[in-house]
């Protein structure tokens, strides 16, 4: 999407790295209000439209604490590493933007089903993150289709199986809602899932955002500060000659070829030489 490349760039800087960090702290949490107070989640913390009418506006961000207990500790273990697990392999993957825009559009749209959900109804519903989560196991089932997972501890399913299954069990989840006529709990659904199929069906470039794609700018960035770092400088023979031209990308001087031409960048901010190789593939330096 050039909009979120446009985005990037712009505000990448503010994006929240690590988050999945921040998430499983909110887990931590969840089990010490669930334990000491059991019922202060649905009082005071729930996505309540009749109480954030009222002025109660935290719950729009409060909600997001689960809402879980001592008893369930053996879960929100398992649940934690694994979505802390799946959630910094697409931090890796994407970027820390990226990912960061893809966890809280998903938070949004949680939080514009149940508002229409409650417009439609009066009902005021108390999602949680499960679609969420949902969605970024789709996702990390995509870009990591054959990564294997121990089912039940013992039997070993890729991920893209383990994704399909769940699409299934989604698909089942909605036709029963529909035979049931209980079509307004496929809002939250339907809404929650858009954000998996909004984020992939309208990237167009998709190579963009593949982890092969990420480790090869890593790669070009590193290679791209190994030249800088070393200055007009090579060795040859042992010896540590002192160059007139060299390439900030890759290192090449005129001693290495005399046919070599450089110049310099003038878009860089900075005395930046390149050879003609990378002259216009190199990205700029901003500082």
């Amino acid at each position: 999407m050039k909009l979120l490349n446009k985005l990037e760039r712009k505000y990448g800087r503010y994006a929240i790295h690590n988050l999945m960090k921040y998430v499983v702290m909110l887990y931590g949490i969840g089990l010490v209000i669930g334990t000491i107070a059991p019922g202060l989640y649905n009082v005071g913390l729930s996505l309540n439209f009749d109480m954030i009418k009222k002025g109660q506006v935290w719950r729009l961000i409060t909600f997001i604490i689960p809402n879980v207990s001592i008893y369930d500790i053996l879960f929100v273990a398992l649940a934690a590493y694994l979505y802390y697990m799946i959630g910094n392999a697409l931090e890796r993957a994407w970027g820390a933007f990226r990912f960061n825009v893809y966890f809280f559009s998903g938070v949004i749209f949680n939080i514009l089903a149940s508002w229409i959900t409650y417009l439609l109804t009066g009902v005021s519903l108390s999602p949680s993150l499960d679609y969420v989560y949902g969605t970024m196991f789709f996702a990390f089932a995509a870009l990591y289709p054959n990564t294997q997972f121990l089912l039940y501890f013992l039997i070993p399913v890729k991920a893209k199986y383990l994704a399909w299954f769940d699409a299934a069990l989604y698909i089942i989840m909605v036709v029963q809602y529909i035979m049931s006529k209980n079509y307004y709990a496929i809002i939250p659904v339907v809404v929650s899932m858009a954000n998996f199929l909004i984020f992939f069906f309208t990237t167009r470039n998709y190579r963009r955002i593949s982890p092969k794609e990420f480790e090869r700018k890593a790669r070009f960035r590193r290679q791209m500060n190994a030249g800088r770092n070393t200055g007009n400088t090579t060795t040859q023979r042992g010896h540590t000659v002192i160059t007139r031209h060299k390439c900030a990308v890759c290192g090449r001087t005129e001693l290495d070829d005399d046919r070599l031409e450089f110049r310099f960048c003038s878009k860089c901010d900075g005395n930046y030489e390149y050879c003609m190789d990378h002259l216009f593939t190199h990205e700029h330096v901003k500082k």
